[in-house]
């Protein structure tokens, strides 16, 4: 069993970079945003740079992600992974935070050495205006170079997550090629939307404020195989 996260990102990429690797749709909005897997590298690669060059940060240092199911979490997560932090889910001192607009009173409980904002909006459009005492994360991760050489070796919380994620995607079927799509309001679990396919070479269509009619002609649109809705 894998025990280095960006490892397996790195896996999950090597058959095709130029492939569909993650397409995300919101409903609500009528947004669609396709990623290949070399342009979601170059996104997770500016966010493990901005960690560790513009944050400082080392292997086993702690962030909090609060944020929903989306492609720049994605990013952020798997960039949190590259750097080898330790992405920590209950309340605490962390070295830096990650939230999106709308959840920065409930991030008021977590102490933060560094702290980003993310609107979601369309196209990773800049924030029109940035909640005091943080920083605009498109803006700040923008400047930071596509190319991130991920520390070698996985920690304790690498090697759990992955157990975690290998046997959600037995559970689901998961295999390599496959293309799964996921109700972001019903699996709102890193696991499930993002490091059991991953761990399985599947690529992702994910889905929030999922339309139900809209279920059957994106399926066939975009050449889904598995569905988790």
């Amino acid at each position: 069993m894998a025990d280095n996260i960006a490892r397996v990102f790195a896996d999950a990429l090597a058959t095709d970079p130029t492939r569909p690797m993650l397409t995300w749709y919101d409903d609500a909005t009528g947004e669609r945003t396709e990623l290949s897997g070399a342009t979601l590298t170059n996104w997770v690669a500016k966010t493990a740079n901005l960690l560790v060059d513009e944050v400082a940060l080392a292997p086993g240092d702690t962030a909090a992600v609060l944020l929903p199911p989306h492609w720049q979490t994605a990013a952020v997560l798997l960039g949190c992974w590259s750097a080898k932090l330790t992405v920590i889910d209950t309340p605490g001192n962390v070295d830096v935070l990650f939230a999106a607009a709308d959840r920065v009173d409930q991030a008021a409980a977590w102490p933060a050495g560094e702290r980003y904002a993310l609107a979601l909006d369309p196209f990773a459009l800049p924030m029109r205006q940035v909640p005091p005492g943080y920083a605009d994360f498109v803006s700040a991760v923008r400047g930071h170079g596509d190319h991130f050489t991920p520390y070698p070796q996985g920690g304790e919380t690498d090697a759990a997550s992955l157990a975690r994620a290998e046997a959600r995607a037995a559970e689901l079927c998961l295999t390599p090629g496959d293309r799964l799509l996921v109700d972001t309001a019903q699996y709102p679990d890193p696991v499930d939307w993002l490091l059991a396919p991953l761990s399985a070479g599947t690529t992702l269509v994910l889905c929030a404020n999922l339309d139900p009619s809209r279920l059957d002609p994106r399926t066939a649109a975009e050449k889904v195989t598995r569905t988790l809705a």
